[in-house]
């Protein structure tokens, strides 16, 4: 009985550092000298993205030209810092609209970021909430994404913050 009562008690302080370590973390826009944390964490999209989609090259590429965008007006990046360390990131690009769509234009989201040992921890929930923001002060109201129909995970955490699927995209070769 005293055995269970530690482990819970253990699991509970555990939880509440946790918190407390959440409590430290920063959502901000991205700055240049973030530059290479940022290169770090777009491979690392990359990386978890390769399983989804056999049409990636193979090797180092580049999804984004993250300098270009970190210095463009239609264009936010921001990042989740703690202590120091940025643990996260998430960028919204403003995109026309399509003539029959009911909005001029939209934020497409992109650049989904967070790192390993801080997921679970709604990093990603926040970095989303400060994109909302951004966009809202452009005067948009439609935020739209993309995600590989089989990553589970990433479909669960956007639903999870309001995104509803809307279209899937199908290939034959």
């Amino acid at each position: 009985m005293i055995a269970i009562k530690a482990i819970r008690h253990r699991s509970s302080l555990i939880s509440l550092l946790r918190d407390i370590k959440l409590d430290k973390m920063q959502i901000r826009k991205a700055r240049l000298e973030d530059l290479d944390t940022l290169l770090q964490f777009e491979q690392g999209i990359i990386e978890a993205e390769r399983p989804f989609d056999v049409t990636l090259k193979t090797g180092h590429f580049h999804y984004y030209d993250l300098k270009e965008m970190l210095n463009r007006e239609d264009c936010a990046i921001m990042v989740a810092e703690e202590n120091g360390q940025l643990i996260g990131s998430g960028s919204a690009r403003i995109l026309e609209a399509k003539p029959y769509n009911n909005c001029d234009s939209y934020a497409f989201l992109g650049f989904m970021y967070v790192d390993p040992s801080f997921r679970g921890r709604g990093v990603n929930s926040q970095i989303i909430d400060a994109l909302k923001e951004w966009t809202m002060s452009k005067g948009l109201t439609e935020i739209r994404l993309q995600v590989y129909s089989e990553n589970s995970s990433a479909i669960k955490a956007y639903e999870k913050v309001g995104f509803k699927p809307i279209l899937t995209e199908m290939r034959l070769t």
